[in-house]
């Protein structure tokens, strides 16, 4: 513990850890991470159940409280509650390309981010867990990327669990990149098509945008050079509930008159480097295909080589040598959600960690995440809320996974979209609460 703040309502309290980085070699090397605890002020020094909170992601730390707002307020009723900053994210030894380099070569780097995937943040779950609970089983939230983290905590370390909830996060146990993808991309012409039909004219714009794009260089406010590919993967605003507005918004403003011709704007490069920038989150990029991998087998960019399976996202070339052949005449989709090569060129922040995020594309002998045997006898309650037509996560893995865990309690719902936890706060966490308790 190093630091104690409070805020209206709170009392915030820093926790480090010292872990091991592979947990199957605990006198190796250390790495360090960061939970914070959060309490209500009313109940600071009461005997309360803890609830960790399991970010979504890969390669994105825990929220950062300001006040009892969305889902914490009703959290904070009933636990103490501890917002881990997964490894390699936020205070937790950062894996960035200004840190990565230390570790050595691409290929040390690789070695050392194999050990980022959801089986050690389970084992650092542990750890933390016998340290702060005097060995007591807690509950564990995990939303999006954090209820694939849960599922590997039913399977493997239950006994750490007194209840489980899952928001917008049941992975298909045995679907491998390929699948996720192969499911994705029919998804992302979904919600494309649906967004054209909310705002009509947005698709005028968008291929306005994409013509300007095939034909100019234009580079962001951070450096990121973008493509027509890299404007497509604004469709990852379309996952969440209020992602096709901001999307609208975002078009409607895009170009600005110069004196060497109608350029994007200042204003959206800006907003769409913010959108799309790796900076701050590198790991969402190195591991992304890497949490679906647990076959031994490499999963070789998979959202760049299923796409060739579906050519209605081609509607455009591309210059700068990262484009496809020209193949006019389709609609004009965008992406989102999906990783490819072409962004270790065009992003910044990703260039210093190419050899290594092609090593990890590589990389083969990757463990199973899941234990099917484990979860058909699960008796920890877990209550798991999915998202009709989930841009992020598929519905129809979802379903099936629901299937496979024991005793697990659905609520599938169009209400919300995949940031439903924080959109609808209270509300969501209140349903699986009670659905957890076998009160509903």
């Amino acid at each position: 513990m190093t630091g104690r703040h409070r805020q209206p309502g709170l009392v915030l309290t820093d926790h480090h850890f010292d872990v091991p980085l592979d947990h199957d070699d605990p006198t190796g090397e250390h790495i360090r991470v960061y939970a914070r605890e959060v309490v209500a002020s009313s109940r600071e020094h009461d005997e309360l159940p803890w609830l960790v909170y399991l970010q979504g992601g890969p390669g994105f730390p825990a929220g950062r409280p300001v006040g009892r707002d969305s889902w914490l307020d009703r959290a904070l009723e009933d636990y103490r509650v501890l917002l881990l900053d997964q490894r390699g994210t936020g205070r937790s030894t950062p894996a960035t390309r200004q840190t990565l380099p230390l570790r050595g070569t691409p290929a040390q780097q690789a070695d050392y981010l194999a050990h980022f995937r959801a089986d050690a943040i389970v084992r650092d779950c542990e750890h933390i867990r016998r340290r702060l609970t005097g060995d007591r089983p807690w509950t564990v939230l995990g939303q999006s990327f954090g209820g694939f983290c849960a599922v590997t905590y039913l399977s493997y370390a239950p006994e750490g669990l007194a209840e489980v909830l899952i928001t917008g996060g049941l992975p298909g146990l045995d679907a491998d990149a390929d699948a996720v993808y192969r499911a994705a991309y029919p998804r992302m012409e979904r919600k494309t098509l649906a967004h054209y039909d909310r705002y009509p004219g947005d698709e005028a714009a968008a291929r306005r945008i994409a013509a300007h794009l095939a034909e100019h260089e234009e580079v962001l406010t951070d450096g990121t050079h973008l493509t027509v590919e890299a404007f497509q993967q604004l469709g990852i605003l379309l996952g969440t509930g209020d992602g096709s507005h901001r999307l609208h918004y975002l078009l409607e403003d895009a170009f600005a008159d110069t004196a060497d011709g109608p350029r994007l704007s200042d204003a959206f490069a800006e907003q769409v480097a913010a959108i799309l920038s790796r900076a701050h989150c590198p790991l969402y990029a190195l591991l992304h295909e890497a949490i679906y991998a647990q076959d031994g087998e490499a999963t070789h960019w998979a959202a760049e080589r299923v796409r060739a399976e579906f050519p209605q996202f081609d509607g455009f070339g591309q210059s700068g040598g990262f484009g496809r052949h020209n193949n006019d005449g389709g609609r004009f989709l965008f992406t989102g959600e999906t990783v490819h090569p072409w962004m270790l060129h065009t992003h910044p922040a990703l260039r210093p960690l190419r050899r290594t995020a092609e090593l990890l594309a590589e990389r083969k002998g990757w463990t199973p995440l899941y234990d099917a045997g484990q979860l058909a006898r699960n008796t920890v309650p877990v209550a798991a809320a999915i998202y009709h037509d989930d841009l992020y996560v598929d519905t129809a893995h979802s379903l099936r996974t629901a299937r496979a865990i024991r005793g697990l309690r659905t609520w599938v719902t169009d209400e919300y979209e995949h940031d439903g936890v924080r959109a609808g706060g209270r509300a969501v966490l209140d349903r699986l609460l009670k659905l957890v308790r076998d009160e509903a």
